[in-house]
């Protein structure tokens, strides 16, 4: 089952558009005009290509159909209209099928630095550019196959690999450490204390050493993990990740590099 939300998608009309309101085009509007300078040197060159190729409108949020008609041509890949939250078997079935699921709701403007749920803006902004890289693509494709097929045990360990990569990923380049973990490239803040915080810790990116770290959704990352390049993720699409998994559980988790939530609140 799906977690209980307090967010609701906005369901498409019969012409499969959405019917966004003027407060909700207005918010995408100050998130996309807000982002693009803070991601400025910041965010990888293969994420702005694909932010250049979907070429997304900065007024307005864009409709699923003009994002689809570029996926479709650069790697085969679509969105896909969900509700708020989905559960576990129908976001792996969905990346399994190629397919990327968007909820069709916009965070409001108490919730414009954080929310802990995905939103069009996470999603379509954070994402879709990178979806149009053919390693990137790849990656998340055999990432959706392997956890369709995974144990609810061992989909935790796989989504690990998930944070620390597509939603959490730092690269480095030979310009410096770049972002492309559309986690941080949609949360201003995080963009910022990613790459520029001495709180955090980078690591260069082993996969058993990742599917061994804890993480929180609700805090900024206390370590980040470096991948050399993109082609470095198709190559781990390629291993038997599957046995890294086994090995991560015979060995146990790491210690966590955060305190405990209550802890935090006191």
């Amino acid at each position: 089952m799906a977690k209980a939300t307090k967010y609701i998608s906005h369901p498409a009309g019969p012409d499969g558009k959405v019917a966004w309101s003027e407060d909700e085009n207005n918010i995408w509007k100050e998130l996309v005009r807000r982002q693009l300078e803070i991601i400025e040197g910041r965010a990888c060159d293969e994420f702005l290509q694909g932010l250049e190729l979907l070429d997304l409108p900065h007024d307005r949020i864009p409709q699923l159909d003009e994002v689809n008609e570029v996926l479709k041509v650069a790697t085969g890949w679509q969105v896909h209209q969900v509700p708020a939250l989905i559960n576990f078997d129908e976001f792996f079935n969905l990346l399994a099928n190629k397919k990327f699921p968007v909820a069709t709701f916009i965070r409001n403007a108490d919730e414009f630095d954080y929310l802990q749920e995905p939103d069009v803006f996470h999603e379509i902004f954070g994402h879709c550019p990178l979806l149009t890289n053919p390693s990137f693509a790849h990656f998340t494709h055999t990432y959706g196959k392997l956890g369709l097929k995974a144990s609810k045990e061992d989909r935790a360990y796989l989504a690990r690999l998930y944070w620390f990569t597509v939603e959490f990923g730092l690269m480095k380049t030979d310009k410096g450490e770049r972002i492309y973990g559309g986690g941080i490239l949609s949360s201003p803040g995080e963009t910022l204390y990613a790459l520029e915080s001495s709180k955090a810790e980078h690591k260069t990116l082993e996969p058993l050493d990742v599917l061994r770290t804890p993480y929180r959704i609700d805090i900024m990352q206390p370590v980040y993990f470096l991948i050399s390049g993109f082609e470095q993720l198709f190559d781990i699409a390629e291993m038997d990740i599957m046995s890294l998994v086994e090995k991560a559980k015979l060995l146990g988790l790491h210690e966590p590099k955060f305190p405990p939530k209550e802890k935090l609140a006191s």
